[in-house]
Formats: C-alpha cells, sequence, structure tokens
C-alpha cells in the first residue's frame, strides 16, 4: 500500500513501506507539523494577480504554515490569495502590505473571503470552512 497525504501534505506511510528512509521523512513531517502549529512565512503579492497557495505533499509548505504575512506593495491593481476550497484550516494573516490604494483579499479558490480595504493593514484570523473563509476574529470583536 502506498503513502497517503493528509489535507496539508503531512505523509502517512504504510507499514513496511520506505524501508531506510523513515528518519528522513519522519523529520520532514515533524518540520511540517512545527509550521502548522506556528510556523511563519512571508508571501509576497503582486499588483492585478492572484497567489495560489497549494498542498505540496511532503514538503514544507505556504498554506501550511500557520502565520502568514502578505508583503509588497501594490502600485497598480489589487491582489487575491487563495487556497484549496476543501482544505479545512485556519491561519492568522498580516497584510503588511504597505497600505496602498488597493485591496487585497484572502479567500477560498471558488468561494468567498476576508479583504482588507484599501490603506488597510493588520492582521485577522482566518478559517476556511471547506468553502469559504471567514474572518472568525469579527465574531469575537478582534
Amino acid at each position: 500500500m502506498p503513502s497517503t497525504y493528509t489535507n496539508l501534505g503531512i505523509q502517512k506511510m504504510a507499514t513496511g513501506e520506505k524501508a531506510g528512509t523513515w528518519g528522513t521523512l519522519t523529520n520532514t513531517n515533524w518540520d511540517m507539523i512545527e509550521n502548522i502549529a506556528g510556523g511563519y512565512v512571508a508571501q509576497a503579492l503582486a499588483d492585478n494577480s492572484t497567489v495560489t497557495l497549494t498542498k505540496s505533499d511532503g514538503a514544507v509548505s505556504v498554506l501550511a504554515t500557520r502565520v502568514i504575512k502578505l508583503t509588497g506593495t501594490l502600485s497598480v491593481g489589487n491582489a487575491i490569495v487563495t487556497v484549496p476550497d476543501s482544505i479545512e484550516n485556519w491561519w492568522i494573516v498580516n497584510n503588511a502590505e504597505g497600505g496602498s490604494t488597493y485591496t487585497v483579499t484572502f479567500k477560498t479558490v471558488t468561494g468567498t473571503g476576508v479583504s482588507w480595504a484599501a490603506g488597510v493593514t493588520g492582521a485577522k484570523l482566518i478559517y476556511n470552512d471547506g468553502t469559504n473563509c471567514v474572518d472568525a476574529g469579527a465574531d469575537f470583536g478582534i
């Protein structure tokens, strides 16, 4: 039976599989778990574009990192960050884009999401319910 992977890409090795490589693969899984639990990554934004965060089976990815800082300066248009519809997860997303006159949106590929208005920066607690990204902090008054 071949390996399977979790929604965030952690490898689940089958019994008897990958002889001689368990140490390396297990260490990679622990690195991924550490990022999921509290990792930090900067993700650059670009004008008039969509940045797609994807699952990377067996490798650390932006999608599987707890804190995401959106960076860059938008000078000619809005930016969108998308996550897969089916990845149920939560993130602390800090829009540190530079406060331009353009919006930044964090959403699922086909669903709705959370936006920062033009000129607004700061962090939001966002979760994906499998269909849409939701600003959980808004429910708590933060």
